[in-house]
């Protein structure tokens, strides 16, 4: 899938429905284009621009973002916009962002279609930015907006600033576009009780531009300024974390209050713009169990977490199916999953007249994980066992992990396998048909082996665990603790079956021989066990 994030603006001296009516018309078009889902709408008063974010293939989104700019087209005048947010276009920016299932050079592709369309269609100047760029000069967007809108009239008439697609011709209500392909951003405001000024200047520290050249900022990848809120009545240091996995939410959350305290500013929490990945919000929760010697296991409890430590419901409800994209963006419909039926729908499915599900998603089924993590959490903040909290600390998280982990591949066993079965479907009337349906099916098998290989191996390292559990849990969940060991057992010969059976049929020795080897090692280890 792919998310699109345009910053349209909106007519700063238009009245609140006429420029609601605006924001509407927008939404109401992308919502439209057959294949899109509107994720969300971010409007912001003091900013007047409006984030919109929505997903699709690479096609939808492209007839997406076009709809879009058609509609922003007739009802935006760039004439008459004011805003905080720097800005050079009525669709200022049009970013296509690899999701699910699409490569960053689709996305650049995309991000080539769009801009060669809307500068064809329209008659405006685009550019390209991010990984789509042509020129390194042109792949930060700071560096294409400096100067905004007020400086496109001048800008068009040098040759540097020629746009990608579209000619160097100044259009007053529309301005200039910037399209191109990059990393999921978030786009994330901490909340100062102060003036703009000490915001900004705060910003300067920590963005990684910093001051110029010579007076970098702090942290790597992350754009920064200082704004005024009137509608909150707050400032904020306002950031781009260009890429979370360099500098993470939490990073620059407390280098933020590490400055404002050094200046004797309170921070009154912090606010999300649009989506973020649940990464980035389990990245964050992770830093706050270590630094306060947490104990929490539950997914949901990491984000109530995180909502608490930043503050992230200080201007509004943080509603979390609601900002962020994987609860938002699901794999079809819900109900499709064979995790998602009932117990009784599961079981006649594996008895159905079809090859999958089968072994490989009921031995994900059966791993016995689940009755691991449940002895430890039988043990756990018990004042009988108060002595074993630290020892059930460090083995109740491997049983919890491993069982959400294993719950994921009942599905995804079934569709590796379906995947070889849809690959022998295919054409072969021809050489070329047939060379493409043999490579299908030998990356389906590879698929189909893969999945029950990494099965066997999760499985595997609960061994040590489960070990442990029955030394030193709760003593009334003896019998649990027998069955996990032998679903555990069970789960590994099943892994292993349904790796051997899939296997006779590669074509490829070296990876042959590679899962024999691995394989062998877990089943071994496994009879050795057995024989102790």
């Amino acid at each position: 899938m792919v998310s699109w994030s345009p910053r349209a603006t909106a007519m700063k001296s238009l009245t609140g429905n006429i420029l609601l009516q605006v924001i509407d018309a927008i939404s109401n078009t992308i919502s439209q284009t057959k294949g899109c889902m509107l994720l969300d709408v971010d409007a912001g008063p003091s900013t007047n621009r409006t984030v919109y974010t929505f997903v699709g293939t690479p096609d939808d989104v492209v007839e997406g973002a076009l709809s879009a700019a058609r509609v922003a087209f007739q009802l935006i005048d760039m004439s008459r916009h004011k805003g905080e947010h720097p800005r050079m276009g009525a669709l200022d920016v049009c970013p296509f962002i690899p999701v699910r299932n699409v490569t960053m050079e689709e996305c650049v592709h995309c991000a080539n279609v769009f801009g060669q369309r809307l500068a064809a269609e329209l008659h405006v100047p685009v550019y390209l930015y991010g990984e789509a760029a042509q020129k390194e000069s042109r792949k930060s967007l700071p560096a294409i907006r400096a100067g905004e809108y007020e400086a496109l009239t001048e800008k068009l008439t040098k040759a540097e600033w020629a746009p990608d697609f579209g000619s160097a011709v100044f259009v007053p209500r529309w301005g200039a576009t910037v399209t191109g392909a990059r990393k999921f951003l978030i786009a994330y405001n901490i909340n100062l009780l102060c003036t703009k000024e000490l915001a900004h200047r705060i910003a300067l520290n920590v963005r990684e531009q910093g001051r110029g050249k010579n007076q970098p900022g702090r942290l790597k990848k992350v754009q920064g300024m200082g704004w005024y809120l009137d509608e909150e009545n707050i400032a904020q240091v306002s950031t781009n974390l260009l890429d979370f996995e360099t500098t993470s939410l939490h990073n620059v959350f407390e280098e933020v209050c590490k400055d404002a305290q050094a200046l004797n500013l309170p921070v009154v929490g912090s606010q999300l713009v649009v989506l973020i990945p649940k990464k980035a919000m389990l990245d964050a929760a992770e830093f706050y169990i270590m630094k306060e010697n947490l104990f929490i296991l539950e997914e949901e409890h990491k984000i109530r977490l995180v909502v608490n430590r930043l503050g992230l419901d200080s201007l509004s409800p943080f509603i979390s199916k609601e900002r962020i994209i994987e609860y938002m963006v699901q794999d079809g419909k819900e109900g499709e999953g064979l995790v998602s039926k009932s117990l009784h729908s599961f079981v006649q499915d594996v008895g159905a007249r079809s090859a999958a599900p089968g072994g490989g998603s009921v031995s994900a089924a059966m791993s016995g994980a689940a009755l691991g993590c449940m002895v430890g959490m039988m043990t756990y903040g018990k004042r009988q066992f108060e002595e074993l909290d630290s020892v059930m600390r460090h083995l109740i998280p491997p049983f919890h992990q491993a069982m959400n982990e294993l719950l994921v591949m009942v599905d995804t066993d079934s569709l590796a396998f379906r995947s070889y079965m849809d690959a022998m479907k295919l054409p072969k009337s021809t050489t070329e048909e047939r060379e493409r349906r043999t490579a299908a099916m030998q990356q389906g098998l590879k698929k189909a082996v893969s999945v029950p290989l990494s099965l066997a191996e999760k499985v595997h390292a609960l061994w040590a665990p489960l070990t442990e559990m029955a030394q030193y849990g709760n003593t009334a969940c003896k019998s649990d603790i027998q069955v996990a060991s032998k679903a555990l057992e069970a789960a590994v010969f099943g892994a292993y079956f349904n790796v051997m059976i899939n296997l006779k049929d590669v074509t490829d020795e070296d990876f042959k021989q590679q899962v024999r080897s691995k394989s062998a090692t877990f089943l071994l280890e496994l009879l050795e066990k057995l024989s102790e």
